[in-house]
């Protein structure tokens, strides 16, 4: 176990400022000799240039850790192992049960202890988190920041105007990037309004964009080209980041991240690359010259998927079906305890295809819900050697059986790993920002199956 303290030095804890100030603190940072931070260490820091990240965050609950102190840290929107040990924190001074999650009691108790120290003019101090790296997920806390040094600006909607936007402004530096001595460091600008505020200074925040850089926009909603403040940010933007499993309306919301990619708007999704793992077993599963030849003889397709959100489901099966060729027929919403889509495709030969969608509920669902169970390919020439199953290592075959008939099937396992989480992936989506075809055609044949079902 390593216990070394949190990968991040304080150059600058979280100050409010003024709009007109933000530029002005920002540059009184940085310094060419080496200068102490604000937890006394001493640094010699450089500023960060590799991209800006505007992430959008529509959850209080970083903001409401922060304000009541359990909290210490850049308000970036980044859920990671930082926030989570400052929510155990307040889940446990707060008598509620300890699972490091976000959660709308979470939200409505913070809010009211925000509210009851606020009229009594409570300063006492709170109990706050104590993080530290351990073997399993060294570095995940800060990864963004760790291996993207950058200027990443948070927009925190509101309900109601305080009169006016405020803004906070902190830089930290990961301590993975030092080189001679010196620090490359991230800067962290927090910006809250009402939504119309934040609309109403998009030029603004564009210049706060480092010029000549990639510009992300991390959309942590559903992203409609009605709402002002994303149109107006995703046509300065390189790459539109969204993650399809927090949406409630995960169907409707691959339907319209397809009408912005035809609408020239370059949009990612780190839902799609949850998939990779079963893709690639998938295509390994085919890679004998024998069973290649078979390919083509696949005619039935069974899938499971944990109850709560399609988006995975009709990405796997947007990609398989873009990959083998197979033509979108129609669709059939047939319900029941399985929620069960039944969805026909032909191929090249005019062979009919024959898909099935099962959501499976589950007692405890992660921390990803909508994730792929299982899936079964076979075919009805009992002769065909294509028959493929992939199982969650977790979650076991379910519904799947692995004999039937002359077939043998092939069983294949997919392991649970780290790199799933959020920020892992972000991580690994800020290092690239061009298209990505293959997620493109596949999210195409979703879309069109899913407008018709």
């Amino acid at each position: 176990m390593i216990t070394s303290p949190a990968p991040l030095i304080a150059l600058k804890t979280p100050q409010n400022v003024s709009l007109e100030e933000v530029n002005e603190v920002l540059n009184k940072i940085w310094t060419s000799e080496p200068s102490a931070g604000d937890d006394g260490t001493l640094v010699g820091a450089t500023r960060a240039r590799t991209f800006s990240l505007i992430v959008y965050e529509p959850s209080e609950t970083q903001q409401l850790l922060g304000e009541l102190g359990y909290y210490k840290g850049p308000i970036d929107g980044i859920d990671g192992p930082r926030t989570k040990a400052a929510i155990q924190v307040a889940q446990n001074h707060l008598g509620l049960l300890m699972n490091g999650r976000s959660s709308p009691e979470l939200l409505v108790t913070l809010r009211e202890q925000l509210n009851t120290r606020r009229s009594q003019q409570d300063q006492s101090p709170l109990p706050q988190a104590s993080y530290t790296l351990d073997a399993g997920s060294a570095g995940v806390a800060d990864d963004v920041a760790s291996q993207n040094p950058c200027r990443i600006i948070t927009l925190c909607p509101i309900p109601e105007s305080t009169g006016g936007i405020t803004a906070q402004v902190s830089a930290y530096c990961p301590v993975q990037k030092q080189s001679s001595g010196s620090l490359i460091c991230c800067e962290y600008i927090a910006l809250k309004g009402t939504y119309e505020e934040l609309a109403e200074a998009s030029g603004f925040i564009q210049s706060l964009l480092i010029v000549d850089l990639p510009k992300f926009l991390w959309w942590k909603a559903v992203p409609d080209l009605q709402q002002e403040l994303f149109r107006k940010l995703a046509s300065f933007s390189n790459l539109v980041i969204v993650d399809s499993s927090t949406f409630d309306e995960a169907t409707t919301a691959l339907v319209t991240i397809q009408s912005l990619h035809q609408k020239g708007i370059n949009v990612a999704d780190l839902n799609w690359r949850r998939l990779s793992a079963w893709q690639e077993l998938t295509a390994e599963a085919f890679d004998p010259p024998s069973r290649r030849a078979a390919l083509s003889e696949v005619d039935r397709f069974v899938l499971d998927y944990e109850a709560g959100n399609a988006a995975q489901a009709f990405l796997y099966l947007g990609w398989l079906a873009s990959r083998l060729n197979w033509r979108f027929v129609s669709s059939t919403h047939v319900g029941g305890d399985y929620d069960l889509r039944k969805i026909q495709f032909t191929n090249d030969d005019q062979r009919m295809i024959e898909a099935e969608l099962a959501a499976i509920p589950v007692a405890n669902t992660g921390e990803v819900i909508g994730d792929l169970i299982d899936l079964k390919l076979t075919s009805t020439n009992l002769e065909a050697d294509c028959c493929t199953v992939i199982c969650s290592e977790t979650m076991g075959c379910m519904r799947m059986e692995a004999g039937g008939g002359a077939q043998s099937c092939r069983v294949q396992h997919v392991s649970p790993l780290m790199e799933r989480s959020s920020e892992m992936l972000m991580s690994q989506q800020l290092q690239r920002w061009g298209q990505d075809i293959l997620f493109q055609e596949s999210l195409a044949v979703a879309a069109q199956i899913l407008q018709v079902a």
